[in-house]
């Protein structure tokens, strides 16, 4: 597109818009009236798209897409992602409470039975393996003991309701990605003691850059699944509703809603916050809504962040942040928490919100380009953004231990390691361990980033436990039995390639050049 020439200006001319001449190009009224072409163009695309599927299709379909174009038109209206950085409030005391603070339940078989069967606890289970090089939905990657994440979760679950005779059961927020795999997979578990039940996220079309109307040619989703996205995780609230399981789960006396991602194995259900939230530790006002954070290190600076804001608390996420504070973000000092994504709501508030559409989060602009060098954006949500619309939301500072996410191998090499032991489906750390905290672990992305590749690089995982940093670049092998302690950097060049032999010991050590031990 030649520069000076907006997206917006392409949709009028194609919709041959030139009578707004009259009211000049950089006045209110004049934006006014092209953002309403470019809803009206978008709403008519859909339309078409929504002619090219079944009639039967069409009405569940229609929903969907209104949807989809009410966040088309926010998006437009909004004049940009950043917020008032002066209207930030400090923290107030009672913002966030220290996990440590929280008591645990009497140990009492029926309390904790009353206070499960309230429950329902949801993992966010729409990704693909893709970016650790592996096909199907990222929970059936085996991360430990040839189980996989949903493995893992079910086997938790199993364990809370057979030790307390109790009913809590698994639901699954799948995508069009992950829906028809992991239906197939769910069988398996038919004979366990949980009971697990399946939904689906939204499905909205990509928009091209150059002229903001969508990409997809018709509704046959399978055929051009490039054109086609699950919109973020703060379509859960809509979604869940739609699929009639809030509905199920109140009518039942459940209360509460536990949602995390599928690939935290350390978003367990805990019964300390539970019993803040249902049992005996119930506050007289309702907290409707609890964010788990956790202590912010320098690893994680791009993550979302509590603020105050016109005496709410809500999420901050960095592309809110207007570029000359984006250091101000990152700052471990100004902004003490990190957003973990385990998210604690009650029910009844989630059926208000909705029904009184004062539903509100921030649209998230997510710039893609296609196979074909189309570039798109896709407009998302994230679940704790809705935080502001719930009454009595507090934040937990919870131990590291409840935020362990596999989203590379090098996090796979630390949960399949001996830092920590299975048991009942968690993972828990090794006592061997002299601190809490886990070792920061940098694998080469060109080596290292697809899972068949790692795995194929070490005879056996390290033995880590008194391991602080490993960084591993270039062609490197580990062989059996090797221990890691310390600090520990080794380097290939380019063209050399270090086998590190088995049993080997490398503690605080530097290795660089080239280094192959062979066998004779």
């Amino acid at each position: 597109m030649p520069s000076g020439i907006r997206p917006i200006d392409v949709l009028l001319e194609r919709a041959g818009v030139r009578g707004h001449q009259r009211a000049p190009s950089d006045s209110k009224e004049f934006h006014e009236v092209t953002k309403r072409d470019a809803l009206r163009l978008l709403e008519h695309d859909v339309d078409r798209l929504l002619e090219t599927t079944e009639k039967a299709r069409q009405p569940a379909l229609k929903a969907e897409m209104g949807r989809f174009a009410d966040l088309f038109g926010r998006f437009i209206q909004e004049e940009g992602p950043a917020l008032d950085w002066n209207k930030i409030q400090k923290l107030p005391e009672n913002a966030v409470m220290n996990y440590s603070n929280l008591k645990s339940p009497k140990n009492e078989q029926n309390e904790i039975r009353n206070m499960l069967d309230k429950l329902v606890v949801i993992k966010l289970n729409g990704g693909l393996g893709t970016s650790m090089g592996c096909h199907g939905p990222k929970s059936v990657i085996p991360v430990r003991s040839d189980l996989t994440f949903l493995d893992l979760t079910v086997q938790q679950i199993e364990h809370l309701n057979k030790t307390y005779d109790a009913n809590v059961p698994l639901v699954l927020m799948n995508s069009f990605n992950t829906d028809e795999d992991t239906e197939k997979i769910v069988r398996k578990y038919k004979g366990f003691r949980v009971q697990i039940h399946t939904f689906n996220q939204s499905c909205f079309p990509r928009i091209s850059r150059e002229h903001y109307l969508p990409v997809a040619k018709d509704f046959d989703v399978e055929k051009d699944m490039e054109a086609w996205y699950p919109p973020g995780h703060g379509d859960f609230y809509d979604t869940f509703r739609n699929s009639g399981l809030l509905k199920k789960f109140i009518e039942e006396g459940r209360e509460y809603c536990f949602l995390s991602n599928i690939d935290n194995l350390g978003a367990t259900v805990d019964l300390n916050i539970l019993n803040k939230l249902v049992g005996e530790e119930r506050a007289t006002t309702p907290v409707e809504f609890v964010m788990e954070v956790t202590d912010k290190t320098r690893a994680d600076v791009k993550g979302g962040t509590l603020i105050q804001m016109e005496n709410k608390l809500r999420l901050l996420e960095i592309a809110q942040v207007p570029p000359e504070h984006v250091d101000d973000f990152k700052s471990v000092k100004t902004f003490k928490f990190f957003n973990t994504n385990n998210i604690w709501a009650n029910l009844a508030a989630i059926d208000r919100v909705l029904r009184e559409r004062t539903l509100n989060m921030e649209i998230i602009v997510n710039n893609k380009t296609l196979e074909n060098g189309t570039r798109v954006i896709q407009l998302e949500t994230a679940v704790g953004a809705a935080m502001k619309c719930f009454d009595g939301a507090i934040g937990i500072n919870v131990p590291r231990s409840r935020f362990l996410p596999v989203k590379k191998s090098s996090d796979l090499l630390l949960v399949m390691s001996n830092l920590y032991t299975l048991k009942n489906g968690s993972l828990v750390m090794s006592p061997q361990r002299m601190f809490p905290t886990t070792p920061l672990v940098k694998l080469g992305e060109n080596h290292f980033s697809k899972v068949k590749e790692f795995l194929g690089r070490f005879a056996n995982i390290p033995d880590i436990i008194e391991l602080d940093h490993l960084t591993v670049s270039g062609d490197v092998t580990f062989g059996r039995g090797v221990s890691l302690r310390g600090t520990v950097i080794i380097i290939a060049n380019h063209g050399d390639r270090i086998d590190i032999p088995a049993g080997a010991i490398l503690e605080n050590k530097i290795v660089s050049g080239n280094m192959r031990i062979l066998d004779h």
